[in-house]
């Protein structure tokens, strides 16, 4: 069939016209070249096939030839009102379509001086809402402090995502569901929810910020707040976390402080670890596990380290036997 144009609106063949106007205002809108500055070039082309594809499926006859035949049997169609040696379908501007569709253009047009530009649109040409007449638009840009105002992105609107130390060590998928208010082709404000997929990498931090852009609250003559999403620790009941490394208290009697013992310890990810304490161990001694932290997301196969801090519990009493023992067991 050549061009795909339901695949570049991203509907169904059996897309209604309400669903070609949604599919178009939702893509013109994020692939505008005004506001894409930094990819420019990438913009122009996909708002003109954009623009193209929404032009031939929201006409009942172009769309019927284009079901029929493709794209080549919109190039043998003659254009309406036109002889049979004309050619075939020529696509309109798409900053035309674009126009007609939104009514004034969110971005502004023109230079940064606030110079204006106008549009004219030919009643022959009759567009997605019918004729238009020979009639002049004009638009204005940000730095026109007097023109109508243009619709503003608000702030972004965030929320914080709960994640457990497990989920943080080894990663994981989160499907988050968002309802919110949305402008519909009419202009309505109407209700929708949809799923939201968040993969959590390992070693992500508290305050990491995951960002969909777009996915806020829709207002008439304002543009959608992105939706961010901020990853927050849930506190845990062996491990505190310190950067890269994970922090973990001990508690060993006396009698092991000086005699030694093995820590037996379940990993975030259920490994055992056996750690076998040789040292004498005095009230705060720290011992160090290299590669046992969280992992580094910015070097993989790498990690912090895991430090156990030694409580020693000293007993509350001693019989006279006891304390002779340990005076002689320690040279006292």
């Amino acid at each position: 069939m050549g061009v795909d144009y339901y695949g570049i609106l991203k509907v169904e063949k059996t897309a209604t016209e309400d669903d070609l106007k949604k599919a178009y205002r939702r893509l013109a809108m994020k692939w505008h070249p005004d506001k894409n500055p930094t990819k420019k070039n990438e913009a122009e082309t996909k708002f003109k096939q954009i623009s193209e594809a929404y032009e031939v499926l929201s006409d009942p006859q172009r769309r019927q030839t284009y079901d029929q035949y493709g794209e080549e049997g919109l190039k043998d169609m003659p254009p309406p009102g036109s002889n049979e040696s004309e050619n075939g379908f020529n696509p309109r501007n798409a900053e035309d379509i674009f126009a007609e569709f939104f009514g004034s253009s969110p971005f502004g047009f023109g230079s940064s001086s606030g110079a204006t530009r106008s549009m004219r649109f030919s009643s022959d040409r009759g567009g997605p809402f019918g004729g238009f007449g020979t009639t002049s638009h004009v638009f204005r840009n940000y730095s026109d402090g007097t023109g109508a105002s243009m619709p503003k992105k608000p702030p972004p609107v965030e929320s914080k995502l709960p994640c457990s130390l497990e989920e943080l060590y080894a990663g994981s998928t989160r499907k988050m569901k968002i309802s919110r208010q949305v402008v519909d082709a009419n202009g309505r404000l109407v209700p929708e929810t949809e799923i939201l997929t968040i993969d959590v990498k390992p070693g992500w931090k508290k305050g990491t910020k995951i960002t969909f852009p777009d996915k806020g609250n829709e207002q008439l003559n304002q543009l959608a707040a992105d939706l961010v999403f901020v990853i927050d620790e849930k506190p845990h009941n062996v491990f505190t976390r310190d950067g890269n490394d994970l922090i973990m208290n001990y508690k060993v009697t006396l009698a092991e402080a000086l005699g030694g013992m093995t820590v037996n310890i379940m990993t975030l990810d259920n490994r055992e670890l056996s750690i076998p304490v040789n040292n004498i161990v005095s009230p705060g001694y720290e011992l160090v596990v290299s590669q046992e932290g969280m992992p580094i997301t910015k070097e993989p196969g790498n990690r912090g380290d895991l430090k156990i801090r030694f409580e020693v519990k000293f007993p509350t009493r001693l019989t006279p036997e006891q304390r002779a023992a340990l005076k002689r067991s320690l040279g006292g």
